[in-house]
């Protein structure tokens, strides 16, 4: 389990694609590995993912092709910056929303835009999905907890504090790139409820 709260200071030192299994090495500070163990689960990008192997400041995650099929790691390739997350400790404070690390699927950015000192980021909204996402719900963006500022139609948005923007590679992004998306895991056991009772 996770809070959605990531540091944005590691990047991919080397992926390798066979069929749909992705190998990947992750680097990241000496500071983060110290705390890392074989085992370990480890959210990249949103995505939970067990720490397999560790070499000098990087890991060794596996990811099976139903991974491969729904994020956004069949398309990436070494040096592209991720969000890193270590797993929940029984006690820690609850500063974003419980993130699963289980992602739905990837959507597109569709727009981009300055407000002040915020970045509006707009998003598809998949249909199936719409009934989990709400104006000030949580969803989780390549591992960020983030707020739902609108929902209009097919579209979402959400805002970027320039914490965020610092700290995350939501920033980076350009229009047509494809994030991790995973929706409030409460919204989830709400409307799979509601659907059983016809509602």
């Amino acid at each position: 389990m996770f809070s959605g709260l990531v540091r944005g200071d590691a990047k991919i030192a080397q992926i390798k694609i066979k069929d749909q299994t992705i190998v990947m090495d992750v680097e990241t500070s000496a500071e983060v590995i110290d705390t890392i163990k074989i085992g370990d689960s480890i959210a990249i990008n949103g995505t939970c993912l067990t720490a397999e192997k560790i070499d000098g400041n990087s890991f060794q995650v596996t990811m099976m092709p139903q991974t491969f099929n729904k994020t956004i790691f069949k398309n990436a390739k070494a040096g592209d910056q991720v969000n890193l997350e270590r797993s929940l400790k029984l006690g820690d404070r609850l500063e974003g929303h419980i993130v699963t690390g289980h992602i739905d699927q990837t959507i597109k950015l569709l727009k981009k835009q300055a407000n002040e000192n915020a970045i509006e980021l707009f998003f598809e909204l998949p249909k199936r999905l719409a009934n989990q996402v709400i104006p000030q719900g949580s969803v989780a963006l390549n591992g960020v907890s983030l707020t739902v500022m609108d929902v209009q139609g097919s579209n979402f948005s959400v805002g970027l504090i320039p914490h965020t923007q610092d700290e995350t590679n939501l920033a980076k992004l350009e229009v047509g790139d494809e994030v991790n998306l995973e929706t409030d895991i409460l919204g989830k056991y709400v409307a799979q409820n509601l659907a059983k009772r016809g509602i």
